[in-house]
C-alpha cells in the first residue's frame, strides 16, 4: 500500500564521522602503465635473484647464500616502493621463499662459525623457535646417576645401553649363523669355499684395522632393519643437538662419505659448539659445556634404546667421551666417567622420549631422503603442532 509524505517532512542528511577522512586517487593512464611496468621490472628482478639464491644453494655455498638472503631482507625492509614489496610478497605466497635451503650448505662449510650465523639468522626470522629450546636443561636433575637409578627412570639394565662389539649384537649374532649355517650347506653337498672364506675374513680384517670397518657398514647398510637402526641413532644425535642450540653442519648417511670426512666406518652427525670449541682453545672445560656435549655424543645411544630396547650402535661415541674426559682439569676417573656416561646418557633418554614425536619425524624424513632443511622443517612443524 502507497503511503503519502508530509509535506514538511525533511530527508536526513548522512555524513561520516569527522574523525574519519574519506578520498580517493585516479590514476592517468600514463600512470598506470608506469606503475605496470614498475611492478614487472621488480618481478623480474626479484625471481631472477632467487634463482642466484638457488645456485649457490646447488653449489652448497653457505656464504654465498647467507649473504644473499641478509641483503634482500634489508633490501625488502628499506623500499620505498610499493611494487617491491608486493613482489617480494607475491614470491612468499608462491613458494618461492627458500629460507630454509640455507642449512643445506652447512655441510660444505669450512668455517663452522658461518654455520651457527646461518641458523642464528633462521632463528631471527623466526623459522627456527625450538632451536635451543633446552638448552639449560644440563643444569636439572639429580647429578650421581647409579646403574639402579638409571633402571628405575628407564626400565633398562645398564648392559642394554652399552654398544655391541659385531658379533656380539642380536643382528650380527643372526647374520654369523647364517653365514656358518650357509657354509655348512656347501661343504656338504662337496663346495670347498673354505680358502674363498678364508680370503674374506682377512680382508674384512683390514678393512677393521684400515678403514675402520667402512666395508662391512657399507654392506650392511643395505639391510633394512640395520639402515632403520642407523636412522633411529643418527635422527638422537641431530635432534639433541638442535634442542640443545648446537648447530648441525650435517648428517652422513652414506659409510664411504662418512670415511671421507673423518668418520670411520660409520654413518655420522657433525654439530658444533662454539662454547665448547673456545674453552678447548683456552685449555679448559667447563661443566655446562661438557654436559652438553655428552649428551649430544649419548643420544644416539638413547635413542636406540628408546625405540628397540637397547643399543647397538654408539662404540664411536664412547670413543669421543673418553678422549674429551681426560682433557678435563683434572682428568675424570674411571668411575667419574661411568657416572657422566650414564647421566648424559639418561638426560638425553627423557629428552627423547618428552619429544619423541619430533624424533619420529626426524627419522621419516631421514627415511624419505629428506635434506638437512627438511629434516630441521619436520621438527619444527611436529613441534609446533
Amino acid at each position: 500500500m502507497a503511503r503519502s509524505i508530509p509535506p514538511n517532512f525533511k530527508a536526513p542528511i548522512f555524513s561520516p564521522p569527522s574523525s574519519t577522512s574519506l578520498s580517493f586517487t585516479f590514476l592517468t593512464p600514463a600512470q598506470f602503465s608506469r606503475r605496470k611496468i614498475d611492478w614487472r621490472s621488480a618481478r623480474t628482478r626479484a625471481i631472477r635473484e632467487w634463482q642466484e639464491y638457488e645456485e649457490a644453494v646447488k653449489e652448497k655455498d653457505l656464504a654465498r647464500a647467507l649473504r644473499f638472503l641478509k641483503d634482500v631482507q634489508v633490501e625488502f625492509g628499506s623500499s620505498s616502493t610499493e611494487s617491491t614489496r608486493s613482489v617480494y610478497g607475491e614470491l612468499s605466497s608462491l613458494g618461492l621463499e627458500r629460507d630454509w635451503e640455507v642449512l643445506d650448505t652447512c655441510l660444505n662449510a669450512d668455517d663452522l662459525r658461518l654455520v651457527a650465523n646461518a641458523y642464528a639468522f633462521l632463528k631471527d626470522r623466526g623459522f627456527l623457535p625450538n632451536f635451543g629450546k633446552y638448552r639449560n636443561i644440563v643444569l636439572e636433575g639429580p647429578r650421581e646417576v647409579t646403574p639402579t637409578v638409571l633402571k628405575s627412570s628407564t626400565g633398562l639394565e645398564v648392559s642394554k645401553l652399552s654398544p655391541k662389539k659385531w658379533g656380539v649384537s642380536g643382528n650380527s649374532s643372526l647374520v654369523l649363523i647364517g653365514l656358518l649355517g650357509g657354509v655348512s650347506v656347501l661343504l656338504n653337498q662337496g663346495i670347498d669355499i673354505r680358502p674363498n672364506l678364508a680370503a674374506v675374513l682377512g680382508l674384512s680384517m683390514l678393512d677393521a684395522i684400515f678403514l675402520g670397518g667402512t666395508c662391512l657398514a657399507l654392506i650392511s647398510s643395505y639391510w633394512p632393519p640395520y639402515k632403520r637402526r642407523i636412522l633411529v641413532h643418527e635422527a638422537g644425535h641431530l635432534l639433541v643437538a638442535y634442542l640443545m642450540g648446537c648447530p648441525i653442519r650435517g648428517v652422513i648417511l652414506d659409510p664411504i662419505v662418512a670415511m671421507q670426512m673423518g668418520i670411520q666406518g660409520q654413518a655420522g652427525t657433525q654439530f658444533w659448539d662454539e662454547k665448547l670449541q673456545n674453552e678447548l682453545a683456552e685449555g679448559r672445560v667447563s661443566g655446562t659445556a661438557f654436559d652438553r656435549y655428552c649428551m649430544v655424543l649419548f643420544a644416539g645411544i638413547a635413542a636406540e634404546a628408546l625405540v628397540y630396547g637397547e643399543a647397538e650402535g654408539g662404540e664411536n661415541d664412547e670413543n669421543l667421551f673418553r678422549s674429551i674426559s681426560v682433557l678435563l682439569e683434572p682428568p675424570l676417573s674411571v668411575a667419574q666417567m661411568s657416572n657422566q656416561a650414564r647421566w648424559s646418557v639418561l638426560q638425553s633418554y627423557n629428552l627423547l622420549k618428552w619429544q619423541k614425536h619430533a624424533h619420529r619425524a626426524a627419522v621419516k624424513a631421514l627415511e624419505n631422503g629428506g635434506s638437512l632443511s627438511v629434516v630441521v622443517r619436520r621438527i619444527e612443524e611436529t613441534m609446533v603442532s
